[in-house]
């Protein structure tokens, strides 16, 4: 197992190095000039430059990169062009509203996904089965930014149970807080829900099969049992994966919902700092994001082996 862990931080490395150098020659070949969206299309073209010298946009590409990486590792991330602040106090800020939500999403689609999946698959070829599947089709078929405009329009206009936007800060309390992003996630969970029970329901069906579940019903354990306790567990491999990268989905699917239901989260400052071609911001923030899902995978790997312990790290 300590080889195995060994074996996946190396690639977890490899591949964040991999990722910075993508996400830097990505942004390095955009068109545009930061320092002259600042100044405007009035500055004078001295005024650009000497902007431009301040903040280093006068160097080499790789002499930034190299300064870019270590500041990543030594925590300074710069200071963001259009705001004047440091970007790790702005995405910290950020991030205790977006990671919230992204949990919260995460949360309602395991729980939808897993009761739906499971009870179509216990009702194969019958009425509930092809009506939970019917479901899930319409729930893959809408988008969740109009799924968000159904419920604002639903709960908060016509309801007013909730407010349409906005999110008051959990110094409000932490009932209030979620309270506020509750809509935000139902509309981030339907289709990742979707998603999520056919594969559930797939995967169920085919341990159904198994053996061993035969056994459990010969010695008279319930139907709700040998689902719940004996075959979601051995069906939950190819579940956990897709749950791993719909997670990553969740994070970057937040820069839409932000924007609908103006939360304050690191998707709104995606979408502000990419207006603003504030660029050392959006290459922090999207490296962020790749890390999130970089690390997300590896948990998913070490998972694997606690599940099943007949997968060999060698097999994964």
């Amino acid at each position: 197992m300590g080889l195995f862990l060994l074996k996946r931080l190396a690639t977890l490395v490899g591949t964040l190095i991999g990722a910075s150098v993508i996400v830097f020659l990505v942004l390095e070949i955009l068109p545009g000039n930061a320092a002259q969206m600042l100044m405007g299309p009035d500055a004078s073209p001295d005024a650009v430059a000497a902007l431009a010298t301040k903040l280093g946009l006068d160097q080499p590409a790789w002499t930034r990169y190299w300064h870019w990486i270590g500041g990543l590792l030594t925590g300074n991330l710069g200071d963001s062009y259009a705001y004047g602040s440091p970007v790790l106090d702005l995405i910290l800020e950020r991030l205790a509203l977006t990671i919230p939500l992204a949990v919260l999403a995460m949360t309602f689609t395991t729980v939808l996904a897993l009761v739906v999946g499971v009870t179509a698959a216990a009702r194969h070829n019958k009425l509930g089965d092809v009506g939970l599947m019917s479901l899930t089709q319409v729930g893959i078929a809408v988008p969740n930014f109009w799924f968000a405009i159904l419920l604002i329009l639903l709960f908060s206009v016509k309801l007013q149970w909730f407010s349409a936007g906005g999110f008051d800060g959990w110094d409000e309390g932490v009932l209030g807080g979620l309270k506020s992003l509750l809509l935000p996630a139902l509309s981030l969970a339907v289709v990742q829900a979707a998603i999520l029970a056919r594969i559930t329901r797939s995967a169920v069906l085919e341990v159904m099969r198994e053996d061993f579940v035969r056994t459990a019903r010969a010695k008279g354990v319930s139907q709700r049992a040998v689902l719940w306790l004996h075959v979601l567990r051995n069906a939950l491999i190819p579940v956990i994966t897709v749950m791993g990268m719909q997670f990553s989905e969740l994070l970057a699917g937040t820069i839409v919902i932000e924007n609908v239901f103006y939360l304050p989260g690191l998707g709104r400052l995606i979408f502000q700092a990419i207006s603003n071609r504030d660029l050392i911001v959006v290459r922090n923030c999207v490296m962020l994001l790749a890390a999130l899902v970089v690390f997300v995978n590896f948990v998913v790997d070490v998972l694997y082996a606690v599940i099943d312990p007949r997968i060999k790290a060698s097999d994964i």
